[in-house]
């Protein structure tokens, strides 16, 4: 399909009531939002045309299924222009948190700005079949321009990428975060294929952290739940004081029918992740508080 022509689906406006009861102060750490474009209008450049999900539907899902607190991750649609996610954290009552893109133009007076509007880290996207390049100047640009407010750098990478960056990696000095499993794809050899020794290698350093989310993609791609939650209960095992989660609410990347999923259903994935209640709330609760919600 031309890539001009993607038109990404609307969420499930109905989400299932899910089995896990969330603890109270569960955080969402990772999700979008999308227009409406009216208010906040979509990139030139973006892959694809989303349909409006805007901030006030994710609130309703979010408190239906038991979340209370979450962190906003400018969305791609939206390129640079971080007016959607300052006022997503304005409309929330304190509730929200953002998370930014790496943007060259950012200056430490912007950080200042957006730190005062509740932005809580910026995101660098490497993943190649997304259009990305590693920049080694913007990343080191980005990492000291980040540090004096201390936020976590989130990286989007791809699996065959993270043993080539991880000197560069564990030489940062800000909290680094490695969303969606690391794109660690278990059918290429399972726990033990060098992607995901690369990951445990990583956490075992106490300055990284990994965003279990997004398994409805690896499940679009093939691999088995099973394999899915053998993947989570290992960085659970290895690192429980630095898993994250989230929805990926209102899930991009989604440009044909029948693959939507439903956001009950993801959050009840935690019941498999971590079978152990204390763990899963260090996950929904304690880990994000900690990396997130300070002045």
């Amino acid at each position: 399909m031309d890539e001009k022509l993607l038109v990404n689906f609307p969420p499930d406006p109905n989400p299932r009531k899910p089995k896990l009861k969330a603890p109270p102060g569960s955080w969402d750490t990772h999700f979008h939002v999308w227009g409406p474009p009216h208010l906040f209008p979509y990139s030139e450049k973006r892959r694809y045309t989303p349909p409006a999900a805007p901030v006030e539907h994710y609130l309703k899902m979010a408190k239906y299924i038991g979340l209370e607190r979450g962190v906003i991750v400018q969305p791609s649609a939206h390129g640079m222009d971080t007016a959607i996610t300052l006022n997503a954290i304005k409309v929330s009552g304190g509730r929200l948190r953002g998370m930014i893109r790496a943007d060259p133009a950012l200056t430490p007076e912007d950080v200042k700005r957006l730190h005062a509007g509740g932005v809580r880290g910026l995101r660098i996207a490497l993943r190649r079949a997304h259009g990305n390049a590693f920049r080694e100047d913007l990343f080191h640009q980005m990492v000291k321009l980040i540090a004096p407010a201390r936020w976590p750098l989130d990286l989007q990478i791809d699996d065959d990428a993270i043993e080539p960056m991880s000197d560069l990696i564990k030489s940062v000095k800000v909290p680094v975060i490695i969303d969606t499993f690391g794109h660690v794809d278990f059918r290429k050899g399972g726990l033990e294929q060098p992607a995901f020794r690369a990951m445990l290698a990583l956490l075992d350093t106490g300055n990284v952290w990994v965003k279990i989310h997004g398994a409805n993609r690896f499940l679009a791609w093939g691999v088995r739940y099973e394999d899915i939650v053998s993947m989570a209960r290992a960085y659970v095992a290895r690192a429980p004081d630095r898993v994250l989660w989230g929805t990926d609410w209102p899930h991009s990347e989604i440009f044909e029918p029948g693959q939507m999923p439903n956001d009950g259903d993801l959050i009840d994935m935690l019941l498999d992740y971590a079978p152990d209640e204390a763990k899963r709330n260090r996950i929904l609760v304690d880990n994000p508080s900690k990396l997130f919600d300070f002045d």
